[in-house]
């Protein structure tokens, strides 16, 4: 679908936003969460520019200190914000969701604490919890005060296979 480029005047406002963050294209050669993005955000909006964020330490405070430079970087701006995270990984479907439903009562709550909090006491498995935590600290400063789940499945719903499973969800956070 063609080749998507990078804002790099954001890219820069935002690394320069905070000292945590910086500008490195090394982060990304062996991330691949975004590839899967892409092409739906070419068929969508066909010219777009993007700055892709990878999110080494994802930590609360780490977490808020990036979502606060991305709100400000984009203060004015038309913009959508994207996490990507899939959820508990290879556990029973019963187990998975009792995990995921936990995680995404969090993320209804707009609560990134109680998120972060939930992912580690439930030893909940899934890659992106710093991406998403981030994603909602900018949101509710840009004046989000909502998320809604649009659909929540897991590996097992395809394959019929229950004792190993792995949780998605989508997810948009409204104003």
């Amino acid at each position: 679908m063609g080749k998507v480029g990078i804002h790099k005047h954001l890219a820069k406002e935002i690394s320069e936003a905070s000292d945590l963050i910086e500008l490195d294209e090394s982060a990304h050669f062996r991330e691949h969460s975004i590839e899967i993005q892409l092409p739906f955000l070419q068929y969508i909006y066909r010219e777009t520019r993007i700055v892709p964020i990878c999110m080494r330490y994802q930590d609360l405070a780490t977490s808020r200190v990036v979502g606060r430079a991305i709100a400000e970087s984009v203060a004015g701006m038309d913009v959508l914000i994207l996490a990507s995270t899939d959820l508990t990984h290879m556990e029973t479907k019963e187990s998975a969701e009792g995990k995921d439903f936990g995680v995404l009562k969090r993320m209804e709550s707009m609560n990134e604490e109680a998120l972060q909090y939930w992912v580690h006491s439930q030893r909940v498995s899934m890659c992106g919890y710093g991406p998403v935590s981030a994603t909602l600290v900018a949101a509710k400063k840009m004046g989000a005060t909502k998320t809604q789940v649009l659909a929540y499945s897991t590996s097992g719903d395809i394959t019929g296979d229950m004792s190993a499973v792995v949780g998605y969800v989508s997810a948009k956070i409204l104003r």
